[in-house]
């Protein structure tokens, strides 16, 4: 068997097994209002490359693309759970957070999209993933649009209570 071959069946192989343990945890997670309930667990995508099985995990919380090492392959440069590390891809080099879950292996995550505030139905959930997959794999692909700014609850909480208690 051809080895690109060979890596490409690993990669989907990892992809299903992901998903599999993500369907597992979506079983405990089904009622936390985080979930959109018209969303399920899929793997899309899954591919070999440079040594990683990378794909997208669309789960009802959250959209990632993930990098996983293979098996017995030469292990990602070290790096402390929860930082972030740039990986070459051929779109570019893009920022991975370090993560282990509960009963995962250590793997590499980028958030692509948070399902539960974005999408109506499945189907346009996976249309999303294939084309974000695509993107960052294809170097001709259009730039994608820059990732939702991100802010801190906590942040926004302390300036509204800080800016209700100058009026008083």
């Amino acid at each position: 068997m051809n080895a690109n071959l060979a890596d490409s069946d690993l990669a989907l192989a990892i992809g299903k097994r992901l998903e599999a343990r993500y369907r597992h945890i979506h079983a405990a997670m089904a009622d936390l209002p985080i979930c959109n309930p018209v969303l399920s667990v899929a793997a899309t995508g899954f591919r070999a490359f440079g040594g990683r099985a990378f794909g997208i995990v669309t789960t009802p919380w959250s959209m990632n693309l993930v990098a996983l090492d293979f098996p017995g392959a030469p292990p990602s440069a070290p790096a402390a759970m929860g930082t972030t590390v740039r990986i070459g891809l051929p779109r570019g080099r893009s920022g991975f957070h370090r993560r282990r879950a509960r009963h995962h292996w250590p793997y590499r995550f980028l958030v692509a999209a948070f399902p539960g505030l974005e999408f109506a139905t499945m189907e346009a959930a996976l249309e999303t993933a294939e084309e974000a997959i695509r993107a960052f794999f294809d170097p001709s692909a259009p730039e994608p649009p820059p990732p939702p700014r991100l802010v801190s609850i906590a942040a926004t909480c302390c300036a509204a209570d800080s800016a209700s208690m100058r009026r008083r």
